[in-house]
């Protein structure tokens, strides 16, 4: 079932060419994008009508979501899903509170200090996708570490239904977590809307949250008029296992990431061959089973592969260098080998921490970096909703202990006027 890529003799560090892995093409998707920002950036809210109507086939007489139909849709919301929903939120702020940072206060010198002051972002707008699936699950991923960073305004958009509402599971996540600024729009016009603001929606200075290529090209675009958290492209899972794993699992995880869209990238990394046939008798079996069986293929099929190498160190290597969402690590020595990965944005160790458990309960943040930014960036944390302030405290003394290295740099900088405003306030002794 799966592409076998051979990478036994092979340098791991060359491996990442011929590793598959879903193309996300914002390049491409930016002149698709462009005239849409450009258009609520003039035109505000009558463009994000506009482009509701014409791409969601809904009329919207405004884009925000009356506080009623949040209230009605938690009301409505089967007992189940709302106690799963409590718990996972339950969970990740018990997590993302142990992120929150301190501030620091450094004595430099005498009468020197710096103070590092963490200060959340005032305002954020939250993406939660609702095209193909509708995630509740990333409303409690987004929300929860916003609100423990202390963000005083947090609004939410997602794409409308047929009723010109976001999907009920949204708005009764929004409801359950008590942000009730919520607004029915999609897409890169979503985006826009919260980078430039309208007269529905007052502008933010963030923007996060997944969605599909529009989502991030729009998020490219618009970098710097706005603050992002990643251009987040299809889902993708790597499992490294030995012959102790059981197939049964890694083939029921690997459907799993699939079953999310057809463009995910799975990759299992075994030195066991064993392994690797009886995994595909699984699949096999399993997906002729799963509900979402055409877009399991197609994932599997076309940008998936099982990677046999000589041994688990080279197995190691080659998922560091591929740099997954998720890693699963299911090995005899789990633990020991989870600790040395160095790029994953998200790293499950052993047979009983399967990729759906962070995707819902783990208390771990899902959002995660994608396509290989895991080599240089991290998931979504509460330090992506604070800035790091740095207060500088001297007195006249401790100015004038250091003004003569000023000097001598910004001579050589030639910023004469550096060193004068210095001087200013403490003179230059007479020699």
């Amino acid at each position: 079932m799966l592409t076998r890529i051979d990478l036994r003799g092979k340098d791991p560090a060359a491996s990442d060419p011929v590793l598959p892995r879903a193309a996300l093409d914002v390049e491409a998707a930016l002149d698709a994008v462009r005239p849409l920002c450009e258009a609520v950036r003039h035109r505000g809210a009558e463009a994000v009508r506009e482009l509701t109507l014409q791409f969601d086939r809904v009329d919207l007489a405004t884009a925000q979501v009356e506080p009623a139909a949040l209230d009605q849709a938690l009301a409505e919301l089967d007992p189940d899903v709302r106690a799963a929903l409590e718990e996972a939120a339950r969970r990740a702020r018990v997590v993302h509170e142990a992120q929150r940072r301190d501030d620091v206060t450094v004595n430099v010198a005498d009468g020197a200090t710096v103070t590092e002051r963490w200060v959340p972002v005032g305002r954020v707008g939250l993406y939660a996708p609702g095209g193909l699936v509708a995630y509740p699950s990333s409303v409690v991923m987004n929300v929860v570490p916003a609100q423990v960073a202390g963000v005083a305004s947090i609004a939410l958009a997602s794409p409308p239904q047929v009723d010109g509402l976001p999907h009920p599971a949204i708005r009764a996540a929004c409801a359950l977590l008590g942000v009730d600024e919520v607004y029915a729009v999609g897409g890169a016009q979503a985006v826009a809307m919260f980078a430039y603001g309208t007269a529905d929606c007052p502008r933010v200075d963030l923007v996060t949250g997944p969605g599909n290529v529009y989502v991030a090209a729009a998020k490219r675009l618009l970098k710097g008029v706005v603050g992002i958290d990643s251009e987040a492209g299809p889902t993708e899972i790597a499992i490294l296992a030995d012959d102790s794993a059981d197939p049964s699992h890694v083939a029921a995880d690997l459907v799993a990431q699939a079953e999310h869209d057809a463009n995910a990238s799975c990759l299992l990394v075994t030195d066991s061959p064993d392994l690797l046939a009886a995994v595909d008798a699984q699949l096999g079996r399993q997906m002729a089973a799963t509900k979402h069986r055409e877009r399991v293929e197609a994932a599997l099929s076309q940008q998936s592969a099982a990677v046999l190498v000589d041994d688990l160190d080279q197995g190691l290597a080659v998922v560091d260098e591929w740099a997954p969402e998720h890693l699963e690590v299911i090995t005899r020595d789990a633990r020991e080998r989870a600790a040395r990965v160095r790029n994953a944005g998200a790293v499950f160790v052993g047979p009983y921490a399967p990729v759906s458990l962070g995707d819902y309960l783990a208390g771990s943040n899902h959002v995660l970096p994608t396509g290989g930014t895991a080599r240089h960036s991290g998931g979504l944390s509460v330090q992506s909703f604070l800035r790091a302030v740095h207060v500088v405290d001297y007195s006249r003394e401790a100015l004038a202990e250091v003004a003569p290295h000023i000097d001598a740099l910004g001579r050589a900088e030639d910023l004469v006027a550096h060193v004068a405003a210095v001087r200013a306030r403490v003179p230059q002794e007479p020699r």
